[in-house]
Protein backbone atom coordinates (compact mmCIF):
# COMPACT_ATOMS: atom_id res chain seq x y z
CA UNK A 1 0.00 0.00 0.00
CA UNK A 2 1.41 3.20 -1.06
CA UNK A 3 0.29 5.92 1.38
CA UNK A 4 1.64 8.59 -0.38
CA UNK A 5 -0.08 7.71 -3.87
CA UNK A 6 -1.31 10.98 -5.46
CA UNK A 7 -5.05 10.62 -7.00
CA UNK A 8 -7.03 11.43 -9.17
CA UNK A 9 -9.87 13.85 -8.75
CA UNK A 10 -11.72 13.24 -12.14
CA UNK A 11 -11.56 9.44 -11.47
CA UNK A 12 -12.59 10.19 -7.67
CA UNK A 13 -15.55 12.30 -8.66
CA UNK A 14 -16.89 10.22 -12.42
CA UNK A 15 -17.41 6.85 -10.41
CA UNK A 16 -19.18 9.01 -7.43
CA UNK A 17 -22.85 9.79 -7.69
CA UNK A 18 -23.06 11.69 -4.78
CA UNK A 19 -19.86 12.88 -2.75
CA UNK A 20 -22.34 15.92 -1.51
CA UNK A 21 -20.77 19.50 -0.98
CA UNK A 22 -16.59 18.64 -1.58
CA UNK A 23 -13.67 21.00 -0.56
CA UNK A 24 -9.95 20.93 -2.39
CA UNK A 25 -7.25 23.08 -1.32
CA UNK A 26 -3.66 22.65 -2.70
CA UNK A 27 -0.65 23.94 -5.17
CA UNK A 28 -0.11 23.81 -8.82
CA UNK A 29 2.56 21.83 -10.09
CA UNK A 30 4.98 24.65 -10.86
CA UNK A 31 4.55 25.94 -7.47
CA UNK A 32 3.54 29.49 -8.55
CA UNK A 33 -0.44 29.44 -7.24
CA UNK A 34 -3.02 28.19 -4.58
CA UNK A 35 -5.76 26.43 -5.59
CA UNK A 36 -9.25 26.49 -3.82
CA UNK A 37 -11.95 24.58 -4.97
CA UNK A 38 -15.76 24.05 -3.68
CA UNK A 39 -18.78 22.45 -4.91
CA UNK A 40 -22.49 21.21 -4.23
CA UNK A 41 -24.51 18.96 -4.57
CA UNK A 42 -28.21 18.21 -4.33
CA UNK A 43 -31.05 15.71 -4.72
CA UNK A 44 -34.03 17.65 -3.29
CA UNK A 45 -35.82 20.17 -5.10
CA UNK A 46 -34.72 22.92 -2.75
CA UNK A 47 -31.03 21.72 -2.27
CA UNK A 48 -31.18 21.68 -6.10
CA UNK A 49 -32.88 25.49 -6.56
CA UNK A 50 -29.78 27.01 -5.81
CA UNK A 51 -26.75 29.40 -7.17
CA UNK A 52 -23.23 30.63 -6.27
CA UNK A 53 -23.15 34.51 -6.71
CA UNK A 54 -19.73 36.37 -6.35
CA UNK A 55 -19.90 38.71 -3.47
CA UNK A 56 -17.05 41.54 -2.48
CA UNK A 57 -15.07 38.99 -0.40
CA UNK A 58 -16.04 35.72 -2.25
CA UNK A 59 -19.42 34.06 -3.17
CA UNK A 60 -22.60 33.27 -1.54
CA UNK A 61 -25.32 30.75 -2.30
CA UNK A 62 -28.75 31.93 -3.85
CA UNK A 63 -31.70 30.44 -4.74
CA UNK A 64 -32.39 30.20 -8.53
CA UNK A 65 -36.27 30.70 -7.81
CA UNK A 66 -37.48 32.41 -4.57
CA UNK A 67 -40.67 30.76 -5.25
CA UNK A 68 -38.89 27.22 -4.79
CA UNK A 69 -37.26 27.83 -1.60
CA UNK A 70 -38.84 26.52 1.74
CA UNK A 71 -35.90 26.03 4.48
CA UNK A 72 -32.80 27.94 3.49
CA UNK A 73 -31.11 27.71 7.02
CA UNK A 74 -28.36 24.88 6.02
CA UNK A 75 -28.69 25.97 2.43
CA UNK A 76 -28.09 29.60 1.99
CA UNK A 77 -24.60 31.00 3.02
CA UNK A 78 -21.26 32.17 2.17
CA UNK A 79 -19.25 29.42 1.43
CA UNK A 80 -16.14 31.15 0.65
CA UNK A 81 -15.04 34.43 2.37
CA UNK A 82 -11.84 36.08 2.25
CA UNK A 83 -9.45 36.66 5.69
CA UNK A 84 -6.55 38.89 5.13
CA UNK A 85 -4.65 36.97 2.95
CA UNK A 86 -6.32 33.93 3.98
CA UNK A 87 -9.11 31.97 2.38
CA UNK A 88 -12.00 30.59 4.47
CA UNK A 89 -13.60 27.84 2.50
CA UNK A 90 -16.80 25.54 4.35
CA UNK A 91 -19.86 24.06 3.24
CA UNK A 92 -22.28 26.08 6.02
CA UNK A 93 -22.55 29.36 7.88
CA UNK A 94 -19.63 28.16 10.00
CA UNK A 95 -17.86 30.19 7.57
CA UNK A 96 -18.62 33.55 8.91
CA UNK A 97 -17.95 31.92 12.42
CA UNK A 98 -14.41 31.24 11.33
CA UNK A 99 -14.19 34.83 9.83
CA UNK A 100 -15.19 36.21 13.18
CA UNK A 101 -12.92 34.27 15.45
CA UNK A 102 -9.66 35.44 13.08
CA UNK A 103 -10.68 39.20 12.97
CA UNK A 104 -10.32 39.19 16.57
CA UNK A 105 -6.82 37.26 16.67
CA UNK A 106 -8.43 33.62 17.90
CA UNK A 107 -7.94 30.38 16.12
CA UNK A 108 -9.92 28.96 13.51
CA UNK A 109 -10.01 25.55 15.95
CA UNK A 110 -11.45 27.80 18.44
CA UNK A 111 -13.93 28.96 16.16
CA UNK A 112 -15.00 25.43 15.17
CA UNK A 113 -15.10 24.24 18.38
CA UNK A 114 -18.12 26.06 18.75
CA UNK A 115 -19.85 24.36 16.12
CA UNK A 116 -20.98 21.17 15.21
CA UNK A 117 -22.68 18.66 12.45
CA UNK A 118 -25.55 19.78 10.84
CA UNK A 119 -29.43 19.41 12.45
CA UNK A 120 -30.78 16.94 9.38
CA UNK A 121 -30.67 14.01 11.03
CA UNK A 122 -30.78 10.71 10.66
CA UNK A 123 -27.53 11.94 7.89
CA UNK A 124 -26.37 14.39 10.35
CA UNK A 125 -24.60 15.92 7.31
CA UNK A 126 -20.82 16.70 8.29
CA UNK A 127 -19.62 20.58 8.48
CA UNK A 128 -16.42 20.90 6.40
CA UNK A 129 -14.07 23.39 6.13
CA UNK A 130 -10.58 24.99 4.45
CA UNK A 131 -8.10 27.66 5.72
CA UNK A 132 -6.02 28.66 2.68
CA UNK A 133 -3.17 30.49 4.01
CA UNK A 134 -1.40 33.49 1.54
CA UNK A 135 2.07 31.36 1.81
CA UNK A 136 0.20 28.19 0.43
CA UNK A 137 -0.24 26.05 3.47
CA UNK A 138 -3.70 25.33 4.33
CA UNK A 139 -6.02 24.06 7.48
CA UNK A 140 -8.79 21.44 7.02
CA UNK A 141 -11.46 20.05 9.17
CA UNK A 142 -14.60 17.78 9.50
CA UNK A 143 -17.55 18.15 12.35
CA UNK A 144 -19.06 15.36 12.24
CA UNK A 145 -21.56 13.05 14.57
CA UNK A 146 -19.70 10.84 17.01
CA UNK A 147 -23.14 7.92 16.50
CA UNK A 148 -26.17 7.36 14.80
CA UNK A 149 -28.38 9.13 17.00
CA UNK A 150 -26.12 12.72 16.66
CA UNK A 151 -25.86 13.21 20.11
CA UNK A 152 -22.04 14.29 20.14
CA UNK A 153 -19.84 16.11 17.47
CA UNK A 154 -16.30 14.50 16.79
CA UNK A 155 -14.11 17.21 15.53
CA UNK A 156 -10.63 16.82 12.84
CA UNK A 157 -8.32 19.01 12.26
CA UNK A 158 -5.36 18.40 9.65
CA UNK A 159 -2.79 21.07 8.61
CA UNK A 160 -0.85 21.04 5.60
CA UNK A 161 2.46 22.71 3.96
CA UNK A 162 2.60 23.83 0.64
CA UNK A 163 3.88 21.40 -1.70
CA UNK A 164 3.88 22.11 -5.29
CA UNK A 165 1.44 19.76 -7.20
CA UNK A 166 -0.58 18.23 -3.98
CA UNK A 167 -3.88 18.91 -3.21
CA UNK A 168 -6.40 17.21 -0.37
CA UNK A 169 -9.91 16.51 -1.41
CA UNK A 170 -12.58 15.88 1.45
CA UNK A 171 -16.12 15.80 1.05
CA UNK A 172 -19.68 15.26 3.21
CA UNK A 173 -20.50 11.99 1.83
CA UNK A 174 -18.64 8.67 1.21
CA UNK A 175 -21.27 7.88 -1.80
CA UNK A 176 -25.20 7.58 -2.14
CA UNK A 177 -27.52 6.41 0.44
CA UNK A 178 -31.08 4.94 1.45
CA UNK A 179 -32.41 6.28 3.59
CA UNK A 180 -28.79 7.13 5.32
CA UNK A 181 -26.26 9.03 3.27
CA UNK A 182 -22.56 7.30 4.63
CA UNK A 183 -20.71 10.40 6.30
CA UNK A 184 -17.44 10.76 5.12
CA UNK A 185 -14.33 8.67 6.22
CA UNK A 186 -10.67 9.01 7.41
CA UNK A 187 -8.20 11.92 6.39
CA UNK A 188 -8.86 14.31 3.09
CA UNK A 189 -7.62 12.21 0.19
CA UNK A 190 -3.79 13.19 -1.68
CA UNK A 191 -5.11 14.38 -5.38
CA UNK A 192 -3.05 16.01 -8.46
CA UNK A 193 -3.43 19.81 -9.08
CA UNK A 194 -3.31 21.50 -12.57
CA UNK A 195 -1.34 24.67 -13.38
CA UNK A 196 -4.19 25.46 -15.54
CA UNK A 197 -7.30 27.23 -13.59
CA UNK A 198 -9.45 26.65 -16.58
CA UNK A 199 -8.39 22.93 -17.59
CA UNK A 200 -9.09 22.40 -13.72
CA UNK A 201 -12.51 23.98 -13.28
CA UNK A 202 -13.58 22.10 -16.48
CA UNK A 203 -12.58 18.66 -15.14
CA UNK A 204 -14.16 19.14 -12.35
CA UNK A 205 -17.33 20.57 -13.80
CA UNK A 206 -17.54 17.57 -16.10
CA UNK A 207 -17.20 15.01 -13.93
CA UNK A 208 -19.48 15.75 -11.36
CA UNK A 209 -22.56 13.96 -11.68
CA UNK A 210 -25.13 15.58 -14.21
CA UNK A 211 -27.78 15.09 -12.52
CA UNK A 212 -26.99 16.45 -8.37
CA UNK A 213 -24.40 18.95 -9.57
CA UNK A 214 -25.28 22.18 -8.78
CA UNK A 215 -22.01 24.58 -8.71
CA UNK A 216 -18.37 25.03 -8.62
CA UNK A 217 -16.42 27.39 -7.46
CA UNK A 218 -12.57 27.39 -8.71
CA UNK A 219 -10.00 30.15 -7.25
CA UNK A 220 -6.05 30.10 -8.73
CA UNK A 221 -4.15 32.72 -6.35
CA UNK A 222 -0.34 33.98 -7.25
CA UNK A 223 1.57 33.19 -3.79
CA UNK A 224 3.91 35.66 -4.46
CA UNK A 225 1.44 38.85 -5.91
CA UNK A 226 -1.13 37.80 -3.95
CA UNK A 227 -3.47 38.10 -7.35
CA UNK A 228 -6.17 35.50 -8.43
CA UNK A 229 -8.42 34.36 -10.89
CA UNK A 230 -11.44 32.06 -10.39
CA UNK A 231 -14.29 30.63 -12.19
CA UNK A 232 -18.20 29.64 -11.29
CA UNK A 233 -20.53 27.12 -12.69
CA UNK A 234 -24.27 26.82 -12.32
CA UNK A 235 -26.42 24.64 -13.23
CA UNK A 236 -28.79 26.86 -13.49
CA UNK A 237 -27.77 29.45 -15.98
Amino acid sequence: MNVYEVGSLAEKLSTNVYPGRGIVLGITPDGTKSVAAYFIMGRSVNSRNRVFVQEPDGIRTEAHDPSLMKDPHLIIYHPVREAGCGLIVTNGDQTDTIWEYLAKGESWEAALRTRCFEDDGPNWTPRISGLLAGDGSYKMSILKSADAEGTACARFFYEYPAIAGLGHFIHTYVCDGNPVIPTFQGEPERVAMDNDMNAFAEMLWKNLNEDNKISLFVRYTDLKTGAYEQKIFNKHE
